[in-house]
């Protein structure tokens, strides 16, 4: 589907969405409450739900009436302690997230329940060195497409989660120097697409929701210090560290792409010279077994390298070798450093 144009624009929920310390503020921290317990807890009696969230059973009875209103729950009669009562259940369908990952070449839209159920998922194709205005439009077509083939209604979105390869400046909101995607730096991202996809957006670096996602929807959620490093054109790694994200003073941490493996290395795109990236990335590897696939006419992807090493080509498996070595190297001092629980590499 096209991308609506500014003047079709739906209205910005930015606009009115409540200040801190507001009573719509109160109201909507409120019902995240109520909302978190059924999460966690499945369907309850508002009952339940006071002596789980805290909050008093006036207070509750009126979250639960909006909500039921809005279809973001249901309620059913029942009884609790020999006496009538009213079940509240989370519909699954009721509202939704979209999860938007951009890549150096690839896009991928995602949408998922709030108790964790992928609802729909697509990717495209991106061309290399797309711009920001490149890949903003395209998330935009692609999830009014996964909407429509959902039977999703739009207001039953609640945001949009997007992750970018690139360090991300959290005073500013903007994509730094030395990101995968330099078409991007300088842009703040957070302005972007709030206005052109008309929802809250949240926006992190890649792989720190990918050790968020580690904690949350894999296996690892009683970990409460981890390390997730994404192996793709780039390198990067999220740090949970005492069970919540780790951002450092700006923000721009975990970029061990960049660390020194080889004083006389390789240049790399950061300006240094040896970088982990230059070693131990995909692009790298494509650029060192591109002259394999021109010679037999195959496109040479992450694919076919991993193809031509299940075969055991030999200087495939050189290649991932050395790539395998840097970063193991690079993974023992941050263990020695931070002593993570867990290590999840990741990455396609």
């Amino acid at each position: 589907m096209p991308a609506e144009s500014p003047s079709m624009a739906r209205p910005n929920p930015s606009a009115s969405l409540p200040k801190p310390g507001s009573q719509s503020a109160l109201r909507e921290r409120n019902q995240q409450r109520v909302i978190a317990a059924l999460m966690s807890g499945g369907p309850q009696t508002q009952a339940e739900l006071s002596r789980q969230t805290g909050l008093s059973t006036a207070t509750v009875s009126n979250i639960v009436k909006v909500m039921a209103s809005t279809g973001i729950v249901s309620t059913a009669p029942t009884t609790s302690s020999g006496r009538r009562a009213l079940s509240v259940i989370l519909n699954e369908t009721g509202q939704v997230a979209a999860g938007i990952d951009i890549g150096r070449r690839h896009l991928r839209v995602v949408l998922a329940t709030p108790t964790y159920r992928v609802l729909q998922e697509a990717a495209v194709a991106l061309p290399l060195g797309h711009s920001a205005m490149d890949g903003l439009t395209a998330a935009s077509e692609l999830l009014d497409t996964l909407l429509e083939s959902g039977g999703i209604p739009r207001s039953a979105l609640l945001g949009a989660g997007i992750g970018i390869p690139g360090p991300i400046d959290r005073r500013t909101g903007t994509v730094v120097q030395g990101a995968i995607l330099p078409e991007w730096v300088g842009i703040n991202i957070h302005e972007t697409f709030s206005e052109q996809l008309q929802v809250p957006v949240l926006i992190d670096n890649d792989a720190n929701l990918g050790a968020l996602a580690q904690v949350t929807w894999g296996p690892h959620g009683a970990v409460d210090n981890l390390m997730f490093m994404k192996v793709a054109s780039g390198i990067g790694s999220g740090l949970v560290l005492n069970g919540t994200l780790y951002y450092g003073n700006v923000g721009v941490t975990g970029e061990l792409g960049h660390t020194t493996i080889n004083e006389q290395g390789a240049i790399c795109r950061c300006g240094n010279r040896g970088c982990l990236e230059t070693v131990a990335s995909t692009s790298t590897m494509i650029d060192l077994l591109g002259h394999r696939g021109r010679d037999a006419g195959e496109p040479v992807d992450t694919r076919q390298i991993i193809d031509w090493a299940l075969t055991g080509d030999t200087a495939t498996l050189r290649v991932i070798d050395d790539a395998g070595t840097a970063i193991g190297r690079a993974l023992a001092h941050m263990a020695n450093l931070i002593n993570p629980e867990t290590i999840v590499i990741g990455g396609r």
